[in-house]
């Protein structure tokens, strides 16, 4: 049922809001009708693909045709109309606009600029200096009210900071350079995927008896990009030098840390389906997809918060210290522990979370600037970081805009000091940084800001996406392996640009090796059975599992290809495998045994089994491999779930067997394989031999070795 909503704003604007709830079944098709029409017209996608309690929660907001647009250039603010509804409230923010200098009406719009001042401003005052944010301040205290959603919505460029921080620019910026492009949506979409509910929020507004009622809120459509070359990409081994020459500002105390980076570049065939397969390969907490109008596109996945306000409420949460993702959970871990053991990485958050105290403190309760949230693990698709939370309260006289303002830029993508961190930077990138390194998000006129780091993104102009990565250089970084890290972080936007990565994925996906092939899994009262049916089954294999002891004639009625034994607890002789064995052996149908399942095998051949000085029950162990085929495509060492208490020794085998897998004197693997008999002493489906899918390749090797004819 629709609502409606009807005030005044603190400047004078009247505000009607008609919130439609969208019916669940319709959500997804509209919101991605929203983000197809958003490569097309003016508009954002907002989105937080991350579940983080007390941090993050997942949402999604998108919305095209908005009415204003507000642009800085340097020191020049203008708003622009986009349609009818927008120049019904030039009246009013033109005369906003005074507050902050001389308002000048230009085509479809007004502009003013905001002059530097020679007034020495105290610190605690930095935010209030003249700057284009005077100018947005006075835009959001004319519409000043409670709504939640209503807003400017759009990105915030690096070298706004440069208003508060004067700098000896180096760089030569390009003509079409914007600081700033904000939008204020006058009709949008909300999904709160917590609360599972979702609205279409449209608004009218009454300027001076005018009101936009009735009238069309489409803009101009963009037209298509024409494809141009692309530009060369970094120079291997310079991003390098420039951490070397970043340590000699180190060892002179210039620097304690700077952040510089370097662009990469790659053509995008859509924005909007490149935005799309972003938000499935690389999910974050804020997740964005702009059309800024003249060409140009904003797509990206950030991992960081910039500020957050609610009420009196900031938040921040930096990132320092990254680790790559391992291949599966236990390399994960391994990696965990690595990166929380790094001096190197403790000292970068650190740094940069001291910063961050410091500019909450200018403007914040004494007291109340609080870390909330230490060395805290956030992981995604290739790296893991290690983020500190952090929390203060305004002062009385302080606005979202201050707190915003006293933060710019972060230290996690400039460097402390700052000040001398962005004069390197300035002196040691090739281009200008442009969007990278600011914010995305929005300035909320109920007083709020949800903003973002301008990470992980690719800036699209005629169809080549530039994708800038930095690092945190400190006095201890290794020149190559910072060099390293900033490919690691570009990559997983790089390879999101075109769906050729993801095809290329597929098509070198391996064969199911089991396609075809009966497998009967014999179950002796195994608490891990069912796992190792699964990897089998996962390899295209017809499994049947049945408990020991079924008479001989379902080895004729199933006619498998292959015979599992599994592990289990006790001795062979408790479930009589000699037996089982005599009758597999008889029809000549190859055998694979896990633990319990190889010391039958060992007994049936007249080798013997001993007891272990000490059982090994969900421990690891690093096995070494002798040779055999079980191990095809695997390192001559890895790591492996021991269960048992019961062992072999190589002298003790029997039989035609080889060993070719033992840890010291302990056997872990044996083949015999003229008689297609293959066992293994280590549990292959525990998530102790997960790392490399170490498990899944033995299994698909055993039934390749199954398919293929006698050696």
């Amino acid at each position: 049922m629709e609502t409606t909503t009807d005030y005044m704003t603190a400047g004078g604007v009247r505000v009607v809001r008609s919130a439609t709830p969208v019916d669940s079944g319709r959500k997804t098709d509209e919101l991605d009708a929203l983000v197809a029409a958003v490569g097309t017209r003016r508009g954002g996608v907002l989105s937080s693909g991350m579940e983080y309690p007390g941090r993050y929660s997942r949402w999604h907001m998108a919305y095209i045709d908005p009415c204003l647009e507000v642009v800085a250039r340097g020191r020049h603010l203008a708003v622009h109309a986009l349609n009818d509804r927008g120049t019904v409230l030039l009246p009013a923010i033109t005369a906003a606009l005074a507050a902050a200098g001389e308002p000048a009406e230009v085509p479809g719009g007004v502009e003013v600029f905001v002059p530097s001042s020679d007034e020495v401003f105290a610190e605690e005052d930095r935010s209030r200096r003249p700057t284009v944010f005077t100018a947005l301040r006075a835009i959001g205290d004319l519409f000043a009210g409670d709504d939640p959603h209503l807003g400017l919505y759009g990105a915030f460029g690096y070298d706004l900071a440069f208003q508060f921080e004067p700098i000896r620019m180096n760089i030569e910026r390009p003509a079409d350079q914007r600081d700033l492009v904000l939008h204020l949506a006058d009709e949008m979409i909300v999904v709160d995927r917590k609360r599972e509910t979702s609205a279409r929020l449209s608004y009218d507004f009454e300027v001076g008896g005018v009101s936009t009622r009735g009238m069309p809120r489409r803009t101009e459509t963009t037209p298509p990009a024409q494809a141009r070359e692309l530009p060369p990409g970094p120079t291997p081994g310079a991003y390098a030098e420039v951490v070397r020459e970043a340590k000699e500002k180190f060892v002179r105390g210039d620097l304690f840390e700077v952040v510089p980076g370097h662009v990469m570049y790659g053509p995008v065939d859509s924005p909007a389906a490149f935005f799309e397969r972003l938000r499935v390969t690389n999910p974050a907490p804020y997740e964005f997809f702009f059309n800024l109008g003249e060409g140009e596109y904003l797509v990206g996945a950030s991992p960081e918060m910039f500020v957050r306000v609610t009420g009196d409420r900031v938040e921040t949460c930096p990132i320092s210290g990254t680790i790559k993702r391992g291949g599966d959970p236990l390399e994960d871990a391994d990696n965990i522990r690595t990166l929380l053991n790094s001096a190197k990485d403790e000292s970068e958050l650190t740094m940069c979370t001291d910063v961050d105290r410091n500019d909450k403190s200018r403007v914040c309760v004494p007291g109340s600037v609080k870390v909330i949230g230490r060395r805290q693990i956030e992981m995604y698709s290739r790296l893991i970081h290690t983020v500190d939370h952090i929390e203060g309260r305004l002062r009385p006289g302080y606005d979202a805009l201050d707190a915003f303002l006293t933060h710019m830029w972060a230290v996690t993508v400039t460097g402390a000091p700052k000040t001398w961190a962005m004069q390197f930077i300035e002196d040691h990138e090739q281009t200008p940084r442009r969007w990278y390194g600011g914010a995305v998000g929005c300035i909320g006129f109920d007083g709020s800001m949800n903003t973002g780091l301008t990470l992980r993104t690719a800036q699209i102009r005629d169809g080549i996406a530039a994708v800038r990565a930095g690092a945190t250089l400190l006095y201890d970084s290794d020149p190559d392996e910072e060099e390293r890290e900033t490919y690691l972080k570009a990559r997983a936007l790089i390879e999101a640009l075109s769906p050729s990565a993801a095809a290329a994925g597929a098509a070198g996906a391996r064969e199911h090796a089991g396609d075809g092939l009966k497998v009967l899994l014999v179950d002796h009262q195994d608490s891990f059975v069912n796992t190792l049916a699964d990897y089998f089954r996962q390899q295209g294999a017809d499994v049947t599992t049945l408990r020991f002891g079924f008479p001989d004639k379902m080895l004729d009625e199933i006619r498998p290809d292959l015979v599992v034994l599994s592990p289990g607890p006790g001795r062979p002789a408790d479930f009589d495998t000699a037996s089982l064995l005599d009758s597999v052996y008889a029809r000549d149908v190859p055998v694979f045994g896990v633990c319990l399942g190889l010391q039958g095998m060992v007994e049936h051949a007249g080798g013997e089994l001993a007891l272990l000085p000490e059982p090994s029950h969900g421990k690891p162990g690093r096995v070494e491999v002798g040779g055999g085929h079980l191990f095809d495509g695997l390192p001559g060492a890895f790591t492996a779930a021991r269960y048992h208490s019961l062992h072999t020794t190589p002298d003790r085998v029997g039989g035609e067997f080889e060993v070719t897998a033992a840890l010291g004197d302990v056997v872990m693997a044996i083949e015999d394989p003229v008689r297609r008999r293959w066992a293994v002493q280590f549990h292959p489906e525990s998530i102790l031999t997960a790392t490399g899918e170490t498990g899944h390749r033995i299994i698909a090797n055993v039934l390749e070795m199954c398919r293929a004819p006698r050696r």
